[in-house]
């Protein structure tokens, strides 16, 4: 009884070594049913960490990065395994540079992409969903990859079906998703006009564009969502900005998660008519020529001139910076 109780408990390690070991990764980094890509849990970590840049609305002339799809045709080519595809994404996210880049083109016009660290778990998902499905593309792509072609430049093969992601009502997302949303919604607008001051003009530039923009943004998106958006912390730049003790609490708890190499999930309070929704602000290496240790002087001199009470410096990579602090009405 004793050898044949024993049997069994070798066979069930063994069957789940088996099992962990092939899915290393990710349980996604296999063959994913066309039907789950709702579900694939890289579609929404794309959204969230890569569409602050990277988006399919911005137009070809505006925008500060390039498209997603445009990085999958680039980094697809012919042949290349899903094994060899998530291995160069991660590859180069842990050291972007312009030598290892596969878009020269990306790179001589928007610059090397700033260092941001994520757990591999989510580049893998993000990798994964993005090898597997049709990515939305923005509606001047095709033509653009045409024009390409026509000077010899275009390659890879990137799904290009101008696949489009179907709106969905508010009614129809969760509250989780709708905060998401909005908060997203205004780190883009913030983003793409704090990248494309700083690329134009320089980081000088960027600190006088946050003192006289980047509150009238935020106001303006929570207008457009009819909301209350907030980005708040415990070192603010600007007095206005500093977080009360339950936002401090919660930035410990997202500090926590990320240490950990954790995906950061929101935070969500459920009232009898509204919702408040936290979800953390992490600094990368663009946060850092403002919010890092060595800072140029010229623009600390400036943050200072600007913000004599500011506190928001000293920061590394991947560090809570600040959260999102939004509410909104359930109806």
């Amino acid at each position: 009884m004793k050898s044949k109780i024993a049997f069994i408990l070798i066979a069930m390690i063994a069957f789940w070594s088996c099992k962990n070991n092939s899915n290393e990764d990710s349980k996604y980094t296999n063959s994913t049913p066309l039907e789950s890509q709702d579900e694939h849990p890289g579609k929404k970590l794309m959204e969230v960490n890569c569409y602050v840049c990277h988006s399919p609305t911005a137009s070809h002339d505006s925008r500060i990065a390039p498209p997603m799809i445009a990085v999958k045709q680039h980094y697809l080519t012919e042949g290349v395994s899903k094994k060899e595809f998530i291995k160069s994404i991660q590859k180069f996210m842990k050291n972007p540079n312009a030598e290892d880049s596969k878009m020269p083109g990306a790179v001589r016009r928007f610059g090397v992409m700033p260092k941001a660290v994520y757990p591999e778990a989510t580049i893998t998902l993000i990798a994964d969903y993005i090898y597997d499905f049709d990515i939305e593309q923005p509606e001047w792509f095709e033509d653009h990859v045409k024009q390409e072609q026509g000077k010899g430049q275009g390659k890879g093969m990137g799904n290009m079906k101008g696949q489009q992601q179907a709106s969905h009502e508010e009614a129809d997302l969760s509250y989780e998703e709708i905060g998401m949303q909005y908060a997203m919604g205004t780190k883009t607008e913030l983003g793409k006009n704090l990248m494309g001051t700083i690329q134009k003009k320089g980081t000088l530039a960027a600190v006088e564009f946050c003192s006289e923009k980047a509150y009238p943004i935020t106001d303006s998106m929570a207008v457009v969502y009819n909301a209350t958006i907030k980005r708040v912390s415990d070192k603010p730049r600007n007095p206005d900005n500093a977080a009360n003790s339950k936002e401090r609490y919660y930035m410990r708890r997202f500090e926590k998660a990320i240490r950990s190499k954790q995906e950061p999930k929101p935070i969500l309070e459920n009232g009898p008519k509204s919702v408040s929704f936290f979800y953390p602000i992490t600094t990368n290496t663009m946060c850092l020529q403002c919010h890092g240790k060595n800072i140029d002087s010229n623009v600390y001199n400036t943050i200072k001139r600007l913000y004599p009470d500011d506190k928001a410096i000293g920061y590394a990579e991947n560090e809570v910076r600040g959260i999102w602090s939004i509410s909104f009405n359930k109806e």
